[in-house]
């Protein structure tokens, strides 16, 4: 299959009802569709670091509406969701973080699980809705410490709350399509969408290596790393982003024959050990910037988790266009235009372009 591209054509005016457009990979997101014309609706808790992409980026004025709400609030969603009558419905909205969850499972599990439950059900009385993408995480899969990567035909797992929590919310998702908008006739077409490790410029989340490296290297002090030969399948964030996009797309036009999960991670090569990925930014950022293994006893995470990718590259045409290296090198130069106070909008859009243009 040759591969696929986003088509700002069939984006412009599409209505995108958008859960989580408060975060990082939300505001690219957001960005992205109101570039091309999108009238985006978005509904999420109030951002949560300073600085952070929301307001860098100034989404609120580029978007329809802003919904700053939380999605286990039903009645609240629904009444959002209904006035905003989308087209497409993508919902990210998430507590995110394994440490966080081992402290608060429940605020975990309610966000994750019951979040996506309210969203779908909440599409259930929407009749505009015409596809529906939920999207989880990578480490839905029971983990194994396999050397392969996961199919989409694997079993759901995950050892921490939040790893489970996103295995639950693929579980639902899968209840809600085979119940609910499997028939024929049903106008609204639902798949889910499991991306690896994300990283990009304007992402300063609590407890994730790249927003914990630029902190420590803007103050001048090592980076604490507590697991360095730990690999993740590192993508820059406009990978799973375009892949979220072409996805619903599929969905909208051609509809039942996408109606599943879908693995969005980068090539084999990019799925490196956390130590590999510190020294490629510290060489783009200079300036002394250092690591140092941190010694205090961590909660577990996986050592090894990896994606295989096939069904999106062979039935999505979808193809990871950046490497790691070119994924640290737009970090790096963004975090550095934000320190020069540069237009953040102006220059996210120009890195938008340069991966929409990328062989």
């Amino acid at each position: 299959m040759k591969s696929a591209h986003v088509d700002p054509l069939f984006w412009k005016d599409k209505k995108v009802f958008l859960t989580g457009h408060t975060g990082f990979k939300g505001g690219w997101l957001s960005l992205w569709l109101a570039s091309m014309g999108a009238k985006v609706t978005g509904y999420a808790l109030a951002p949560n670091t300073t600085p952070n992409l929301f307001h860098v980026l100034a989404i609120d004025s580029m978007i329809e509406k802003s919904h700053i709400a939380d999605i286990r609030d039903l009645a609240g969603l629904q009444k959002a969701m209904s006035m905003a009558k989308p087209d497409v419905v993508i919902h990210m909205a998430a507590q995110p973080l394994v440490r966080y969850s081992y402290v608060n499972p429940v605020e975990t599990y309610a966000t994750n699980v019951m979040g996506t439950v309210h969203v779908l059900d909440g599409t259930r009385t929407i009749e505009s809705v015409r596809a529906t993408v939920v999207v989880t995480t990578d480490k839905c899969y029971e983990n194994k410490e396999w050397v392969w990567g996961y199919r989409e035909n694997e079993p759901m797992g995950g050892y921490d709350p939040y790893s489970n929590s996103k295995g639950c919310a693929e579980l639902v998702t899968a209840a809600y399509r085979q119940s609910y908008f499997s028939a024929p006739n049903s106008s609204n077409k639902i798949a889910s969408a499991r991306a690896g490790n994300v990283i990009g410029g304007g992402d300063w989340s609590e407890d994730r290596l790249i927003p914990d490296a630029i902190k420590a290297f803007e103050a001048n002090k090592p980076l604490l790393i507590r697991n360095p030969i730990a690999t993740r399948p590192w993508q820059h964030v406009l990978e799973p982003l375009s892949g979220y996009l072409i996805l619903a797309q599929a969905l909208f036009e051609q509809g039942s024959a996408f109606t599943s999960g879908w693995n969005f991670g980068p090539c084999d090569e990019d799925n490196r050990a956390v130590q590999e990925v510190v020294e490629l930014v510290i060489s783009n950022w200079g300036d002394g910037a250092c690591w140092e293994k941190e010694g205090l006893e961590q909660p577990h995470e996986a050592s090894l988790l990896k994606l295989d990718c096939t069904k999106a590259r062979t039935q999505l045409g979808w193809i990871p266009k950046w490497s790691l290296e070119t994924a640290i090198q737009k970090i790096v130069q963004w975090q550095k235009a934000f320190q020069a106070k540069e237009n953040m909008q102006e220059v996210s859009l120009a890195q938008i372009n340069h991966y929409l243009n990328a062989k």
